[in-house]
Order: C-alpha cells, then sequence, then structure tokens
C-alpha cells in the first residue's frame, strides 16, 4: 500500500529538486522575472500567477496520466499532443541546453568572486562533474540527488535565518513598502510555464496516485512546494533591494553582506552541487528518452553513445555560456517560457482537460 507522502508530497518536492538549480539557484532567475518589477510586484508574481500554473497543470497531468497509466515522458506527450509530440522533444532539447548553459556562466561567476579562480575552469569544471555522472548512470546519479537535496535544503535555511537577523529591517522596509510596477503577472505566469515544462519528466513518481481526490492534492501541493524556497531566497534578498538587481549571481551578493567567510566558502560548493545535480539529471533524461525511443524500433542504444552524446550536449552548452548569465536568462528563458505555453501549457489545459472530463470514472 502506497504512504500517503508517496501518493501526496513525493512528486512535488521531486519536481522541486529537477528545477531549483534552472529555476532560481542563482538568484538571477528571480531578479529577471519577479524583483524587477518591485517587492511587491515580486511576492505578487510568485504567489498567484507562478504558483497557480505549476499547480493547475500538475493536477491535470497527473490525474491525466493516472486515468490512461502514461508514467513515462514518451506515450504521455504522444497521447497529448498525438502527432505534434516531436515540437515538445525540440523544446525540451533547447530548454536543456539553455539551462546546461546558464548553470556553466553560474558556476564561472561563482568561482571568480568566491575563490578568485578564473571563470571557464569553473564551467568546464561543472561540465566535467555532470558528464561523470551521466557517464556512471543512474544509481550514482539518484544517490547524489538524495544527499545533495538535504544539503541545499539546509544551505537556504541557513541563507535566509542569517539574512533576517542582519538585515531584518531592511527586509521589512522592502515588504512594507509593497512597490509593484505592471508586468509583474505575466511574467509570473511565464516563469510558471517555463518550470511545468519538466513535469513529463517526473510522472514516473505519480505512479502510487489511485484516486481523483489523490491527484488534485498532489498537483495542488506541487506549486507551494516548487515555489517556497524561491519566496525565502526573494525575501532574503529584499534586504539589497535594489542594489542586488545588476549583480549577474545575487547568491554571491548576499554572500559578501553577510561577510562570513565560511558561508562565502561553504555556499558556492553546495550551489555548484546543486548544478551538477540539476545538470547530470537533463542530460540522463535526454540519453534516457534515446534509449526508450530505439527500444521502441526493436533496437538497442549502443554503450558508447551515451557518453558521446553527453559530451556533445555540454560542448555545446560550455559554447552558450559565453553570452553571458544575465542575457541567458533574459532572452534565453524569456523565450523558451512562451515557447512551453504553446507546446505543453495550452495543450493540457484544453487537450488535456477534455480527455479528463470524457474518462471522468476511470481508475488508475
Amino acid at each position: 500500500m502506497s504512504s500517503w507522502f508517496q501518493r501526496y508530497l513525493l512528486p512535488g518536492f521531486v519536481f522541486q529538486s529537477i528545477i531549483v538549480a534552472g529555476g532560481y539557484g542563482t538568484g538571477r532567475e528571480l531578479v529577471e522575472f519577479f524583483l524587477q518589477y518591485g517587492p511587491g510586484g515580486g511576492l505578487l508574481g510568485m504567489l498567484i500567477p507562478a504558483t497557480v500554473i505549476i499547480s493547475l497543470t500538475s493536477i491535470l497531468a497527473f490525474e491525466l496520466a493516472r486515468i490512461t497509466q502514461c508514467y513515462d515522458y514518451r506515450s504521455f506527450l504522444r497521447l497529448l499532443l498525438g502527432r505534434a509530440w516531436f515540437l515538445y522533444e525540440i523544446g525540451y532539447l533547447a530548454a536543456a541546453l539553455l539551462i546546461l548553459a546558464v548553470i556553466g556562466a553560474a558556476a564561472g561567476h561563482m568561482v571568480t568572486e568566491a575563490f578568485g579562480m578564473p571563470g571557464s575552469l569553473g564551467a568546464f569544471g561543472l561540465l566535467i562533474a555532470i558528464g561523470f555522472l551521466t557517464f556512471k548512470g543512474t544509481e550514482l546519479i539518484e544517490g547524489f540527488l538524495s544527499i545533495w537535496s538535504v544539503v541545499l535544503y539546509a544551505a537556504y535555511i541557513t541563507l535566509f535565518g542569517l539574512s533576517l537577523v542582519r538585515f531584518g529591517p531592511a527586509i521589512q522596509t522592502g515588504l512594507s513598502s509593497f512597490l509593484a510596477t505592471d508586468g509583474w503577472f505575466v511574467s509570473g505566469f511565464r516563469y510558471g510555464a517555463l518550470q511545468v515544462s519538466l513535469l513529463p519528466a517526473i510522472l514516473f513518481a505519480t505512479a502510487h496516485i489511485r484516486k481523483r481526490r489523490e491527484a488534485v492534492i498532489a498537483g495542488l501541493l506541487v506549486g507551494p512546494i516548487a515555489i517556497f524556497p524561491a519566496v525565502l531566497f526573494f525575501v532574503a534578498m529584499l534586504g539589497h533591494y535594489p542594489a542586488i538587481l545588476e549583480r549577474p549571481v545575487p547568491a554571491n551578493y548576499l554572500l559578501e553582506m553577510l561577510d562570513s567567510r565560511f558561508l562565502q566558502l561553504a555556499f558556492p560548493i553546495v550551489l555548484i552541487g546543486t548544478f551538477v545535480e540539476t545538470g547530470a539529471g537533463l542530460v540522463h533524461a535526454f540519453n534516457e528518452r534515446l534509449a526508450n525511443s530505439l527500444q521502441a524500433l526493436k533496437r538497442a542504444m549502443p554503450d558508447y553513445a551515451r557518453p558521446l552524446i553527453a559530451l556533445g550536449l555540454l560542448i555545446a552548452a560550455l559554447l552558450l555560456s559565453r553570452f553571458g548569465l544575465i542575457d541567458l536568462i533574459a532572452v534565453g528563458y524569456g523565450t523558451m517560457s512562451w515557447v512551453f505555453v504553446g507546446v505543453f501549457v495550452v495543450p493540457l489545459l484544453t487537450l488535456g482537460l477534455r480527455r479528463i472530463i470524457r474518462r471522468p470514472g476511470q481508475a488508475g
């Protein structure tokens, strides 16, 4: 019998673990999508459109997967998009390269600012670590994910707590002003659409859901679980608003202001480990997609293909990272968010909802 944790909470935590590095790991993502619209606009964007679109699409995706028993990415997208399923595949590859480029550029900035080393060395080292984990396979990746997620939460809670202690009055001023400029709703919606593009990759975690009520509750919880750490990070950043808007890696700026040498050394290591976590998951998932496609054609993926494909993705991401962290997030993330609105969010809210309505009583 599946436990309540597996049915209600596991999908949300799995989803949160794969979006953290590309979603708010450096803090620059929060500046681009939220803080530039003011403290009030940023919080409204996170708590209303972003959280709502993540929860709503999760509910529909979980219920559609339950009634059709489509728990793997390939069959779910064929069910949802029909012959147009390849459009999502193209979007996923572009998004994976973009996220790899973003975390490569971010690692370069962090290594330079925290340790005084060349940025290219940090980016190259990060991609080597991702390649190593991908080459070693699923077991090592899963072990690394489970351990590092605990370390990451401890680091974020520590950063938030110290920021409240040191900069509480400035944070309170930012919250009380509640400045909000036009555009926060659309930006929050775009952010949510970008994050839910990875929902098909975590449907395996919904296999324990057996009833519609469970799918609704589990999906409803995904939004708050995914956004909560981002809100903590955002509130900590308010103590340095608006100066923090211009920093490529706001997390580094927070560490500088806290003036804790231990945190200045430990937090970048934790964050870079998170980048490795996300990057390895993206590359490994792409390899698995190719392997499953070949298996459907009754062909096996050669052993040598996995490291070669991973190497190709990482080299392409390394080249993309030269565009710089700010431009990659502002232009790249902004464009990809609209792509996934078209190839995933809208089809799920229309075609997916229609399929669910037509089969209201079907059990899993």
